[in-house]
């Protein structure tokens, strides 16, 4: 026999308290039969009924199995691609320590939710590279990750669609057999200054490829440092001020079926976001039998009860005035 559930502590403690209250209820019986003339044989008998199916509900307690089963383990698969923004506004520090900073602590706490998924990494600003290709392997992913910077990528403006194209590539020449779920999800603080994102969200949806995109900043925004100094904006020779835009980011969500989520000073929403990523249904990739121990539990709680009711609705007398 195979315990689930051995908790030592636990049933000694259960068994302590039982002792104690059962003897404080026979220490009553002790000093009732110094007046009054009790059945001690009937007494005895309740006791051992009581203690019968305290027993049996311990033994419940800590699961019994005897024997096995076989089970079938279906596996489930799931691709998703994080596409990270790594332009110069993502080094604000509206956010602390800064946007990106931020990104990786977190996006490092998420990957783990998904060991068994393949993720892939798209950096991008104004084009789009792949960084880590769909992989199970949780250290290279980590790795990656740590090294996220914003001079990975030319920065001379954001476009959004440049890592949603990218994604619908690479999941397109995907010769996998297996059809698996695929998704995207989008991290960036939304300053888009490009247009041509629209038509391909008609194309991800087509594919059954959700966006789930993550905005990160703040309404108010902040200065973009760079170096010692900070960006200056040609334009009015003033310093730079990004803010979060989540117009577009909140589009290509709805678009794609998708949800969008945000990361500010008074909101972090990762938490949902790893839960809607786990809402979705990986595709069985394949299944396996497993051999079980079997719990038998119930057996001896059900036992247990029915000696507690029969306890409950044929009392004994053992007073006779």
């Amino acid at each position: 026999m195979i315990w689930a559930y051995p908790d030592v502590k636990l049933l000694i403690g259960l068994a302590i308290v039982f002792g104690l209250l059962y003897g404080v209820y026979l220490l009553r019986f002790y000093f009732i039969n110094k007046k009054l003339k009790v059945h001690k044989h009937r007494l005895l008998m309740k006791m051992v009924l009581r203690l019968g199916y305290f027993v049996l509900f311990l033994v419940a307690m800590a699961g019994p199995s005897i024997g096995t089963s076989q089970k079938e383990i279906k596996e489930e698969g799931k691709d998703i691609f994080i596409a990270i923004d790594l332009s110069q506004s993502m080094n604000a520090t509206d956010i602390g320590p800064s946007r990106l900073q931020r990104i990786k602590f977190e996006l490092k706490n998420l990957v783990k939710d998904f060991s068994g998924d393949r993720i892939g990494l798209i950096i991008f600003s104004s084009e789009a590279f792949i960084q880590c290709p769909l992989t199970f392997d949780q250290n290279v992913l980590q790795l990656h990750l740590d090294g996220l910077n914003s001079g990975l990528v030319p920065n001379t403006g954001t476009d959004i669609s440049a890592p949603l194209n990218l994604a619908l590539g690479k999941f397109n020449l995907d010769d996998s057999p297996e059809v698996k779920s695929k998704s995207i999800v989008l991290i960036s603080d939304g300053e888009d200054f490009a247009e041509n994102f629209r038509p391909l969200t008609a194309q991800l949806s087509d594919s059954g490829i959700k966006v789930f995109s993550l905005g990160v900043g703040t309404s108010q925004g902040s200065t973009i440092p760079r170096g010692n100094s900070i960006i200056i904006d040609p334009k009015t020779n003033q310093p730079a001020i990004t803010r979060l835009q989540s117009e577009n980011m909140k589009l290509i969500a709805a678009q794609t079926d998708g949800q969008y989520f945000e990361i500010s000073d008074e909101l972090n929403e990762i938490s949902d976001l790893s839960a809607a990523l786990e809402r979705i249904e990986g595709t069985v990739t394949g299944s396996r039998m497993v051999e079980a121990s079997a719990n038998k539990y119930f057996y001896f709680l059900l036992a247990a009860m029915g000696l507690a009711l029969l306890d409950m609705i044929l009392p004994l007398k053992t007073i006779r005035l």
